[in-house]
């Protein structure tokens, strides 16, 4: 049966052939290395799909189901795929600039050094993906679910989390500079050497999280839940931390120089070897 795939927004045919399906048409495409910038692939069922290395610049796979897919190392920079089922789908080193992927599904997700600069990730459900080294400087992933998501070493400056579930999620050695993490939850999060400096966490929860030895000089934690969490040798001068709530914390070792302290509750908190020097209370 001949098949034929259409472009946007003219829908001229970008390609066509005798193929039992979409996908094997795909497929084949895919494996002549043939560019494929504007096709207009929506809502086509293209589970399981071998298509690492295509070309799908512009592309639109808005609602479509690549659900064990294999995308990595695939360029679909400023592609649409809004509510696109991603479900265990392989997007290691995959280019994702300025995409929109607004509420789709990447739940346990290979997103291994997948490129994300700038795209959209809001109300996006990334639970349990590995994001390990990714970069997702500037993205929007407000929202969006990264429960017990793997992101050691990621890029996330600039990046908005606003409302985001993080929690559990692996964040050791990534990088939140200038982040903006309101009312963000990252509650158990391992930060534990993490980047957060001029980071905007004003109302997250943070209780019981790892930060030890991680750097956050003029964060912004006002109102903040640190209940219980470890801060043993975090670097946090200049910070704003009135009204955190620091019950039962770990600050042993911990740099507050210059910070603002006003209506903290450091009630139960081990202080041993904290540095206060200018703080304001």
């Amino acid at each position: 049966m001949k098949f034929e795939i259409k472009g946007m927004p003219s829908q001229e045919c970008v390609c066509s052939g005798e193929a039992s399906s979409i996908k094997e048409l795909l497929e084949s495409a895919v494996r002549s290395d043939m560019d494929l910038t504007f096709a207009d692939l929506s809502g086509v069922d293209l589970a399981f799909a071998e298509l690492a290395n295509a070309k799908l610049n512009s592309a639109n796979l808005s609602e479509a189901n690549l659900s064990g897919a294999n995308l990595a190392k695939a360029h679909l920079t400023v592609a649409k795929l809004d509510r696109t089922n991603l479900v265990r789908a392989n997007l290691s080193e995959i280019r994702l600039l300025g995409a929109s992927l607004a509420a789709a599904k990447l739940v346990e997700a290979n997103l291994t050094k997948a490129g994300l600069c700038g795209a959209n990730l809001s109300g996006a459900d990334l639970s349990k993906a590995n994001l390990s080294q990714a970069d997702l400087s500037r993205a929007i992933l407000s929202g969006a679910a990264l429960i017990d998501a793997l992101l050691p070493f990621a890029h996330l400056s600039a990046a908005s989390l606003c409302g985001a579930k993080l929690n559990r999620a692996a964040l050791s050695a990534a990088d939140f500079s200038r982040a903006e993490l309101f009312g963000a939850d990252l509650s158990y999060a391992d930060l534990s050497g993490a980047v957060l400096s001029g980071a905007r966490l004003n109302g997250a929860n943070l209780s019981g999280a790892d930060l030890s030895f991680a750097d956050l000089p003029g964060a912004e934690l006002v109102g903040v839940n640190l209940s219980g969490a470890d801060l043993t040798g975090a670097n946090l001068p200049g910070a704003d931390l009135s009204g955190a709530n620091l019950t039962g914390a770990n600050l042993t070792g911990t740099d507050l120089t210059d910070a603002d302290l006003s209506g903290a509750n450091f009630t139960g908190a081990r202080l041993s070897g904290a540095n206060f020097y200018g703080t304001r209370q």
